[in-house]
């Protein structure tokens, strides 16, 4: 069984989708730990009523992402951790961590990569770009993590269309779903040892 660590920001609602997942024994994994690098997001509150172990770290309290990288990957050792995905978490990895766990990070970003993705593409700053440049269709987008902001290998991807009467709140809900959709099945498919490589591409093995 694969031993998960997933990584938030705020209230956690693919974090529930994938604990949603595994109790329904679609996702062959066990969330080890849920780790928030802001002590007030309900995440943490959604995987304490759940048993599993959280850890939330100030990032003001360390020099460098480097060193505060570094203590959370302490805490991922001691867990045995084999994926980490990142659901909502806001703040960049450093150099290290990515290194270390090397396609074995996993991103949702709400949008259809490469588009309306990279620095400043987050929460509804990606939606208001979206309304604003007047395409008629978006997304989500699963991806491995590299070095660089959203450029890792895209796993899996989804769509949505954009409505002439669509805001920032109408479009996220939309997109909101499909990200529950594509996540528990890319974690899924991970833990399946199903995605396989074609240079810097990644796919998921059909059934």
């Amino acid at each position: 069984m694969v031993n998960i660590a997933v990584f938030i920001s705020g209230s956690g609602t693919n974090l529930q989708a994938i604990i949603d997942g595994i109790k329904h024994k679609k996702i062959n994994g066990n969330i080890k730990l849920v780790f928030s690098n802001r002590k007030n997001a309900y995440g943490l509150t959604r995987a304490f009523n759940e048993g599993i172990d959280t850890f939330y770290l100030n990032k003001k309290n360390f020099m460098n992402n480097e060193e505060y990288d570094e203590r959370i990957i302490e805490e991922l050792e001691k867990r045995n951790i084999d994926l980490i995905v990142l659901a909502g978490y806001l703040n960049i990895l450093s150099k290290n961590i990515v290194s270390k766990y090397s396609n074995r990070i996993i991103n949702i970003h709400p949008s259809l990569i490469p588009s309306f993705c990279g620095d400043g593409f987050y929460g509804e700053n990606v939606h208001k770009a979206v309304i604003n440049s007047g395409v008629k269709f978006t997304g989500a987008t699963t991806h491995f993590v590299d070095e660089d902001v959203d450029t890792g290998s895209i796993i899996m991807q989804d769509i949505v269309s954009v409505s002439i009467n669509d805001n920032y709140d109408t479009l996220a809900k939309k997109v909101l779903e499909i990200e529950h959709k594509i996540l528990v099945n890319t974690v899924k498919a991970f833990c399946e040892n199903k995605i396989i490589f074609d240079k810097n591409r990644a796919f998921i093995m059909e059934e």
